[in-house]
């Protein structure tokens, strides 16, 4: 049937066979003038706005939910691939039993998930955990957030006080607990999920307290211009006697021309006491915190203003280095020139690492240079990159730094790493993709090495 009305026909400049032209995205739509908008106009603008934010908060949601079945959806296939050379290096597979093969497979999929989603592999631990119970133990509280309805945040508070409930009060918790969630901050949450824990709990806090004494820990955590944080889980009687010793001193320390407050006093006083300070039983005496900082000779004679390195935390201004510097004991040099005499190789005249080619190598990684790992090199191995029994060398750019977890999982499994110019290390893993790690310092080195 034709139509005769006009409005039909297409206009002059577009060809009869082309799709109308497409709305302009959201983002790029003019915003409107509130001067010419009445009151009512604004405020249905503003929730309109807020409808979007939202909106975004939902959707958020219901990834969240959908990356929870995908980590399990692969942790399950996973186990599949137990006793078998598909994660596990030929010559470990079937090697120490079953419980031996879970355990390696299990730290296949945890170093993944850490490389993949640029986390920490505790982090990714618990995230595996975490999925596994939300699909399997907790599906209402997979299913609220499915919907929308709480956060990510939500269901890892809901776990985090479900873990130590037995398997049977679970149910009933998640049942009591969980609306809650849906209209309650993640810190009320916390608090509504712990009351509610105690009272489903068969097992006295004084068992619970005395089994989380052995989680007891000291923890570092960077922070932004030459800052840090100290983190100590204790328990909670300690936490607040050390607390309360603190605020005691910085107290004592206050004076009419005292520029400090007490929060600054506080802060100073615990960190003399801990640098300073002796244990009741004498530990300590003697004993001094060592930092080790790498700054330029000519930021020393103070002919520039170039930012130090501290080791396991990264730059800082020159001011603090060169007082750091004035008060030290000694000096370690390092390869800056050929007549620092470091030795760099001893090739395969020994397996042995020379002390002061472990000092170069320390600062040049500062941490285990496995993908996503975050270990001190203090508290790592030296580990060669070509096997020594593979004719591999004692030197510089086939030597670095990996934790025992890391080193265990390029021995056992098919996790691979080649080491290249610059220190650099690419990794890939047993499923093919390839993480590359730099090292924390950048040290030439000069010729003939």
């Amino acid at each position: 049937m034709k139509l005769n009305d006009e409005s039909s026909k297409p206009a002059d400049d577009q060809p009869p066979d082309r799709p109308p032209d497409p709305l302009p995205p959201e983002s790029s739509l003019p915003d409107p003038d509130p001067a010419r908008m009445s009151p009512a106009a604004m405020a249905d603008h503003l929730g309109t706005l807020l409808d979007a934010v939202f909106d975004s908060e939902r959707d958020r949601g219901a990834a969240d939910a959908a990356r929870v079945r995908r980590i399990d959806a692969a942790r399950v296939f996973s186990e599949v691939t137990i006793n078998t050379s598909a994660l596990v290096a030929p010559d470990y597979v079937g090697f120490g039993g079953d419980a031996y093969q879970r355990d390696l497979t299990a730290r296949v999929l945890v170093s993944e998930v850490a490389c993949g989603l640029r986390i920490p592999e505790r982090t990714a631990e618990t995230l595996i955990v975490e999925s596994q119970a939300l699909v399997h133990d907790f599906p209402a509280t997979l299913a609220a957030l499915e919907q929308g309805q709480i956060s990510y945040r939500h269901a890892h508070t809901l776990l985090d006080q479900a873990w130590t409930l037995p398997a049977a009060a679970r149910p009933a918790f998640e049942a009591a607990v969980l609306p809650k969630a849906a209209t309650l901050t993640v810190a009320k949450f916390d608090g509504v999920a712990r009351r509610l824990r105690e009272k489903l709990h068969p097992e006295s806090i004084a068992v619970r307290h005395a089994r989380c004494l052995g989680d007891r820990e000291l923890t570092f955590e960077p922070a932004p211009d030459g800052m840090a944080y100290l983190h100590l889980y204790q328990s909670v009687e300690k936490v607040r006697a050390i607390f309360d010793r603190a605020t005691g001193l910085a107290r004592n320390l206050q004076r009419a021309r005292e520029p400090r407050t007490l929060t600054q006093l506080r802060a100073d006083a615990v960190t003399d006491v801990l640098i300073d300070g002796v244990t009741p039983g004498g530990l300590g005496q003697g004993i001094r915190a060592n930092v080790a900082v790498m700054v330029s000779v000519m930021t020393l004679l103070g002919h520039d203003d170039e930012p130090a390195h501290i080791e396991g935390y990264g730059p800082i201004d020159a001011d603090t280095a060169r007082r750091l510097a004035a008060h030290a004991p000694s000096f370690t040099r390092l390869l800056t020139h050929p007549e620092t005499g470091v030795i760099l190789s001893v090739g395969r005249s020994r397996y042995k690492v020379p002390e002061d080619l472990r000092r170069w190598l320390r600062v040049r990684d500062e941490t285990c240079r496995g993908p996503g790992c975050n270990r001190s090199a203090a508290s790592c191995d030296i580990d060669h990159g070509v096997e020594w029994r593979d004719r591999g060398r004692t030197r510089y750019d086939n030597l670095s730094h990996q934790c025992k977890r890391m080193h265990k999982l390029k021995t056992e499994t098919n996790w691979n790493m080649v080491q290249r110019v610059g220190g650099i290390v690419d990794w890939t893993s047993p499923t093919g993709h390839v993480y590359r790690t730099e090292p924390a310092n950048l040290i030439e080195v000069p010729p003939p090495f």
